[in-house]
């Protein structure tokens, strides 16, 4: 049997050609070595009355070679049944992949399995390259980017997802599938707030136990399901929607998937949340080296009442806590009074500026800080400028209404004048004014996808949205992108690699934001996460709590402010300077360091420094919170036979001690949040 091995960082992936050529399998997915011995994964006479392929982990199969356990594949000439049969036509590897060729002689389909292991982690990034060598259309009803598959017991799959809605993502759920399929899913032309496109997978019967997981690098709709195999085994499927309809592959071109990321860790879901870091650190590259400055964003304190004398207000009191940057939102822009208009005209409203827009962002600069800027270019206001002269822009069926969202439209993307017209109104933006920093939003999905003679408007608006982003990145270098929509509907791997953070949920109430932060974090590295500090209570949680514990809860990711700091005392103007600093002092381990998610706790190491945010939530039932006596957090990962020293307290600890007796914290002191700087000095 012809065998292939990917080795990443300390896994390695063995895939074999099925004796027959029909189709590529796996044999092992782990720790190097695992593979020398009897594959996991074979079928060893469980599953009867089912074709071979069915029974077998499978790596990508058409329906046709695998009719009942679920295709990947799914595709066939116009007008005939969308089923294909193909044998391997040769290894076509070069410098860092693994790519093997097969050939349906029949239709001329030629698909091509491609394999990278990314540099330096336990990541293995898979996608399919077709081309049509036949004289035939063929027409792709579905078309993923990979099968995957882990060897789960007779128990079934423990599956680890991420959902919720708009103010409510990241939410952590677990289902334990003894049989049966899971699938996730998006149709809003962007991944969504109800499903993150990731998944982790452990045996039903140890969830301490390693973990495997999937992660899709896919800005538009998509799919991921898990099925129990006959086998035994859980096979998971991920790629994109095909919208609207099948996908048309004429005669002599050619169609790649998207990226989908695998990752497994023997060390359970910490330790895949931690190769997940890894990966999101190594596709941000060198940016990571450039510190996330502590932002101040204006909207909570003044909507659409966007005037200069008021920012400027807003911007002199941010400069003197120590905020680094300065950041307008929505309402900068003609015709922006409210929500009904002006999107699509991204000119400033100069009337709002004395002395003009370009006037008010030197001042905001002459106070030592960044300054930064609210778009949404992928929409429009029916009572814009842009609408009145380009109706034709919309998504839109002929003789069918428009639906308005947020009373707005959204832009067909894919159109090469409206890419040309957004790709040349953001570049005279960042040229005309030094602004470093855009938060890109998207509030709403498409509806009406039409455009007369278009196919695969989905992917058409993706491509083109990833050309924007970089074209910022390679024309606009030291332009800072956040991106949003609604919260967080785009965070999938494909948007992480252009853009240097994301924003997790609108909803800014401390007490939920940690339970979405945690679910952030088992996907997401922290220097990707976008948190602020608002006012309590609040537009989403009345629950009272500290200003400690709102900065400490954003202190977890990027720190930001939104709250009105016209209405702040001096008292609260001078406790948030000293958690700015502070910030400032740990956000390099943070951004950067080892995550290990504790109970009501986060600890990051980075070399001989440790880092612990804590929180005391009390009962999560709207009553004040009564100090508690005291707490004990067990850390993980130390070295045992160190000495650990408080930076603040002076206190000395072993790490034995901080291991299995756990680092104390006094509640009656701090109240209801803390945060703990322990240096590794010396071995006991």
């Amino acid at each position: 049997m012809t065998r292939w091995t990917v080795r990443m960082a300390t896994t390695s992936y063995t895939v074999a050609l099925e004796p027959g050529g029909r189709w590529l399998e796996l044999v092992a997915w782990g720790p190097p070595g695992v593979e020398d011995g009897p594959s996991p994964l074979a079928n060893t006479g469980r599953a009867h009355f089912i074709t071979e392929a069915d029974a077998a982990p499978v790596e990508y199969a058409p329906r046709g070679l695998r009719p009942f356990g679920g295709a990947d594949l799914i595709v066939g000439a116009a007008g005939e049944a969308r089923e294909s049969w193909w044998r391997f036509d040769g290894e076509e590897s070069g410098p860092g992949d693994l790519r093997l060729a097969f050939l349906d002689e029949m239709t001329g389909l030629r698909a091509v399995l491609c394999y990278r292991a990314e540099p330096g982690t336990d990541v293995l990034v898979r996608w399919v390259e077709f081309a049509n060598t036949g004289s035939a259309t063929l027409e792709f009803e579905r078309l993923d980017s990979a099968g995957v598959c882990v060897p789960t017991g007779q128990s079934g799959a423990r599956l680890t997802y991420l959902t919720g809605q708009w103010a409510q993502e990241f939410q952590r759920r677990e289902v334990c599938l003894p049989a049966g399929r899971l699938e996730l899913e998006s149709r809003l032309g962007v991944p969504g707030h109800a499903y993150v496109p990731w998944l982790a997978v452990q045996d039903a019967a140890d969830p301490d136990g390693p973990a495997w997981g999937v992660s899709l690098a896919w800005s538009g709709s998509w799919r991921i399901d898990a099925d129990i195999e006959p086998s035994g085994i859980t096979r998971v499927r991920a790629g994109r929607l095909p919208h609207p309809g099948p996908l048309p592959l004429e005669p002599g071109e050619r169609l790649s998937t998207p990226e989908v990321a695998l990752a497994s860790s023997v060390d359970g879901l910490g330790g895949l949340a931690r190769v997940w870091h890894s990966y999101d650190r190594l596709l941000t590259g060198d940016r990571l080296r450039r510190p996330r400055k502590v932002l101040y964003n204006s909207w909570e304190a003044t909507e659409f009442a966007v005037k200069g004398a008021s920012q400027l207000e807003l911007a002199r009191a941010a400069a003197g806590i120590g905020v680094e940057l300065f950041v307008v939102d929505d309402g900068w822009f003609v015709g922006r009074d409210d929500d009904t208009g002006g999107l699509g005209d991204w000119t400033p409203e100069q009337s709002s500026f004395e002395g003009g827009f370009g006037a008010f962002v030197g001042e905001v600069r002459a106070l030592g800080l960044d300054f930064g800027l609210w778009v949404e270019p992928e929409a429009v206001s029916p009572k814009s400028r842009l609408y009145a002269e380009h109706p034709d822009w919309v998504y839109r069926i002929d003789g069918r209404p428009s639906t308005l969202i947020r009373n707005q439209l959204l832009l067909d993307l894919g159109r090469e004048d409206v890419y040309e017209f957004l790709r040349s109104t953001l570049d005279g933006l960042l040229t005309e004014y030094p602004i470093s920093y855009l938060k890109w939003d998207m509030n709403r999905p498409a509806t009406e996808r039409g455009r007369p003679g278009a196919v695969d408007l989905d992917g058409a608006h993706v491509a083109n949205y990833h050309r924007l982003l970089d074209f910022l990145r390679s024309n606009h270098p030291d332009v800072t992108v956040e991106a949003c929509s609604g919260g967080g509907a785009r965070t999938d791997l494909a948007t992480i690699a252009r853009t240097d953070l994301v924003w997790p949920s609108d909803n800014t109430g401390p007490l939920d934001r940690l339970g979405i932060q945690e679910g952030f974090l088992l996907a997401h590295a922290p220097h990707l996460l976008s948190s602020w500090v608002t006012d309590s209570p609040g537009v989403f949680d009345p629950r009272p709590r500290s200003l400690r514990f709102r900065f400490v809860t954003a202190m977890a990711g990027v720190l930001g402010i939104g709250a009105d700091l016209s209405r702040w005392d001096a008292a609260r103007l001078g406790e948030a300077a000293e958690l700015v600093a502070l910030y400032k002092e740990i956000r390099d381990v943070v951004h950067t360091g080892d995550v290990r998610l504790l109970a009501d706790a986060v600890q990051y190491v980075s070399g001989d420094t440790v880092v612990v945010l804590a929180w005391n939530k009390g009962n999560l039932d709207g009553a004040p919170l009564v100090p508690g006596r005291s707490a004990r957090v067990p850390l993980r990962d130390l070295d045992p036979s160190s000495s650990y020293v408080d930076r603040t307290s002076g206190a000395r600890y072993s790490g034995a001690h901080l291991l299995h007796a756990g680092l104390p914290f006094d509640w009656t002191l701090t109240f209801d949040a803390d945060v703990v700087v322990l240096e590794r000095v010396a071995v006991l």
